[in-house]
């Protein structure tokens, strides 16, 4: 018999012997996963992102990388000095509005942390004190003077209390300039301060 002439099977009896030998465990087993193919799929689509980029970008993939770490530190400088600036603009003067006395201002203060707004209450509190401290001599009445200005002056004609109006001013820059949520207890320190600076004179 020779082994070399062709079988001739039938369309249905070929297509019953393929389902029989797919059907076979080992094929299934030899599948990649779902999440390998998802996988694949990503990688590849990367691929060709980057390597179509890479074609017109000088220096290939290496000159993308690069540029992509000058965007980021452009960001990131652009937003800090953003920063900067708004928060220097914001800080330009401890006072805005008419002029209150001190116990205007401890008044407002008081009023504020009633109705739990403490952000508020810090701003009145603080201004308290610097006004105090003006109207005692311990400085200069001048309008326009900043934060860090009357942690500056003040704390170099009170020296003991330096610490702590350079804390004060600190506390009164990052709730109302840097978004800090105030506590009670940070309040209770400015007015405590506030209370011990009542009676200093220059």
């Amino acid at each position: 018999m020779n082994n070399d002439v062709p079988v001739d099977i039938g369309r249905d009896a070929a297509r019953d012997a393929a389902v029989r030998e797919l059907s076979d465990p080992a094929y299934r087993d030899a599948e990649p996963s779902t999440f390998a193919k998802v996988l694949r799929w990503v990688l590849n689509l990367l691929d060709e992102l980057l390597s179509g980029i890479s074609g017109i970008m000088p220096g290939g993939i290496v000159g993308l990388m690069i540029l992509v770490a000058l965007i980021i530190v452009v960001v990131v400088a652009v937003r800090l000095r953003v920063g900067k600036l708004a928060r220097s603009a914001a800080s330009a003067s401890v006072f805005a509005g008419r002029e209150l006395t001190a116990a205007d201002h401890r008044r407002a203060a008081l009023a504020a942390e009633a109705q739990g707004d403490l952000a508020e209450a810090v701003r009145e509190r603080f201004r308290a004190i610097v006004r105090g401290l003006e109207e005692r001599g311990v400085l200069d009445e001048r309008s326009g003077r900043t934060v860090d200005e009357v942690a500056r002056a003040a704390g170099a004609r009170l020296p003991q209390h330096a610490d702590e109006l350079r804390a004060a001013a600190r506390l009164f820059d990052d709730v109302w300039y840097g978004g800090h949520d105030a506590t009670v207890d940070e309040y209770r320190r400015l007015t405590d301060l506030d209370l011990v600076l009542d009676g200093a004179r220059r």
